[in-house]
């Protein structure tokens, strides 16, 4: 298990778990769901090598972070409050964030409101979308007997019960499931998408299997340092997040047609379960004109949804690329 320099700090009125790693211009760190802090690991060390000050904090709900109870206490111009009470909590005037899956989506959101905080972004997995029409879950498919995960998520209760059943078994098979090494996307015999339709009756987690030699970038440790932030934080601040979808569309109504102008960069993986959303190639090739300044995409060859885990080398050194150029050292 890596050991990272965790300690807490109070922040936007939360007690926020963050590791803090380096010395020099400022590097946050937003992860996604399933996942904490840890997730970031590699990249913590590999960046404070390269002469940053690199923060990863576990976000509102999860690990070692107050968890409010309402659902409305997820929202994203809520998570972006997060961040900027960070940067204050730590005297830092500015930074660059990064983010993967909902990290990204927070990150897109922090550098679209507070450029003058937000100074450049990185975001892995999901790239910056325009606004939709009408609210998402409008738009997610379903059927008598199944229904598209964001619309699972969205009953308090059902998937927190399945999950936290057995709670390394589900982060196992998440993992597993949503990863390069679960096979090519749309393959006839690829392992099914966890993030794609789930079954009314079965729940999510009953057809994905246990990957029967682990992961190779998952030790028994690492799982066991995810299992046990879950076990103390549960799985509700996470799903939270996908039950404010439509009030974040609502709040970001305001910002309808503002782009990002700091510089961007955007990195997915090619066996990334986004990807296997129709149309998503076509939003990802859409992104500059919503991030003027954004750099040609990256594309992590066989790599899934995990990428900072699955490819920490390649992250961090196209991350450090991307920072050489966006920050000033002295």
């Amino acid at each position: 298990m890596t050991k990272l320099n965790y300690r807490e700090v109070e922040a936007n009125g939360l007690r926020m778990r963050i590791a803090d790693h380096g010395a020099g211009p400022l590097i946050l760190l937003c992860h996604g769901f399933p996942e904490t802090a840890y997730a970031w690991r590699h990249q913590l060390e590999a960046l404070a090598a390269e002469g940053y000050r690199v923060i990863a904090p576990d976000l509102r709900g999860f690990g070692g972070t107050t968890a409010p109870e309402a659902v409305e206490a997820y929202t994203l111009q809520l998570l972006v409050g997060d961040m900027v009470g960070l940067l204050d909590a730590l005297t830092e005037e500015s930074a660059v964030i990064v983010g993967n899956d909902w990290g990204a989506t927070l990150a897109w959101q922090a550098a679209l409101l507070r450029p003058d905080r937000f100074t450049a972004v990185a975001a892995i997995g999901v790239p910056i979308m325009g606004q939709p029409p009408v609210p998402p879950t409008q738009v997610f498919p379903q059927t008598d007997d199944a229904l598209f995960y964001t619309l699972y998520f969205q009953d308090e209760g059902v998937a927190e019960a399945e999950f936290e059943a057995d709670v390394g078994q589900a982060l196992l098979k998440i993992y597993h499931a949503a990863s390069g090494d679960a096979g090519p996307r749309g393959a006839h015999d690829a392992t099914p998408n966890p993030f794609s339709m789930v079954s009314r009756e079965g729940g999510l987690l009953a057809p994905l299997p246990v990957p029967e030699q682990g992961l190779p970038w998952l030790t028994d440790n690492d799982l066991a340092a995810f299992e046990s932030d879950y076990s103390k934080s549960g799985f509700r601040g996470g799903l939270n997040l996908y039950r404010n979808l439509n009030r974040n569309w609502a709040l970001h109504a305001a910002l309808s047609g503002r782009t990002v102008d700091v510089p961007a960069l955007y990195m997915v993986g090619t066996r990334d379960t986004g990807l296997a959303i129709p149309g998503m190639q076509q939003i990802i090739d859409a992104q500059e004109a919503l991030a003027p300044r954004i750099r040609k995409p990256v594309y992590l060859e066989g790599c899934g949804h995990w990428a900072p885990q699955e490819r920490p080398d390649q992250v961090s050194e196209r991350l450090a690329t991307f920072l050489r150029e966006v920050v000033g050292h002295d």
